[in-house]
């Protein structure tokens, strides 16, 4: 596209000066940025099936256009690496090598450029839970009606199935929460599951270690839920070290903690794009 194309240089003005400044270090030095996007909701519209989401038609081309342009473009996702390369469509594309797909809130990483896919062993910790849950189970009188879901990175007891399961809940607390302590993991309550995993894992930490790691002089995030809420924490932590950063979000009305820390907010996946697409129309 040329450059007086007006519609594809059409690249919106963040609305705060933070934001402001963020974009203008990409424009001013774009082999030096991270451009970070979560998948689910940003990349990919959002689906009743999460196995059916895939990423918007117009996402790979507007990432083939920038990816060449820019230090890297990070995809910072919860889901498995390999599920988001292939729900995205990232393998095996021309023009794709500077991205790679942070997977499970970063303990895996996949790179375009190699196909190879790095995934750490899990933490030894989630090995010894797992071999003490059962006799700990009993040993509170918990075992009938709870039962243990492998996650591979973590293990978590759910008391849906309980007699009483808020009850069980609460009587489970206390001591997975010692047992997770003593292996060196935290415990993460939802609803009527307790789930054992390491710390230290979130979108936050996968954003700000790969920002490190690659030395980028500026970083661009977007998301739309609240799993992003790191991530924006770490743009701004980032800002206040120096980095230069955007923070966009995708989607304005379901999730307002994110859009009011927002320096840019768009209609969703097809936003996402537009920016992307406009990002790199402006870029030599």
């Amino acid at each position: 596209m040329g450059s007086h194309d007006t519609h594809a240089t059409d690249l919106p003005e963040p609305v705060t000066a933070q934001g402001r400044e963020g974009l203008h270090a990409v424009l001013a030095r774009p082999g030096k940025a991270v451009i970070g996007l979560d998948f689910d909701g940003t990349l990919a519209p959002i689906v009743p099936d999460p196995e059916q989401a895939r990423a918007h038609p117009d996402a790979v081309p507007a990432l083939t256009r920038l990816a060449p342009k820019v230090g890297s473009i990070a995809v910072v996702t919860g889901r498995p690496a390999g599920v988001a390369v292939r729900n995205g469509g990232f393998a095996g594309v021309p023009g794709l090598e500077h991205l790679v797909v942070l997977g499970h809130y970063g303990a895996e990483r996949w790179e375009a450029a190699t196909g190879e896919l790095i995934s750490p062993p899990p933490h030894p910790g989630v090995a010894a839970v797992r071999a003490e849950l059962p006799g700990l189970l009993d040993s509170v009188g918990a075992w009938r009606g709870t039962w243990i879901e492998e996650k591979g990175r973590a293990v978590a007891v759910h008391t849906r199935r309980a007699e009483d399961p808020q009850a069980a809940f609460e009587a489970l607390r206390e001591p997975l929460t010692d047992l997770a302590t003593r292996h060196g993991l935290i415990l993460e309550p939802g609803r009527l599951v307790l789930e054992l995993r390491p710390p230290g894992v979130d979108k936050g930490v996968a954003l700000t270690q790969y920002v490190r790691a690659v030395g980028a002089e500026s970083v661009v995030y977007a998301g739309d839920d609240l799993g992003d809420l790191p991530a924006f924490a770490a743009v701004e932590k980032l800002r206040s070290d120096g980095v230069p950063g955007l923070l966009i979000c995708s989607g304005s009305t379901e999730v307002t903690e994110l859009s009011e820390r927002a320096d840019l907010v768009v209609d969703g996946p097809d936003g996402v794009v537009h920016v992307l697409t406009a990002l790199a129309a402006r870029l030599p």
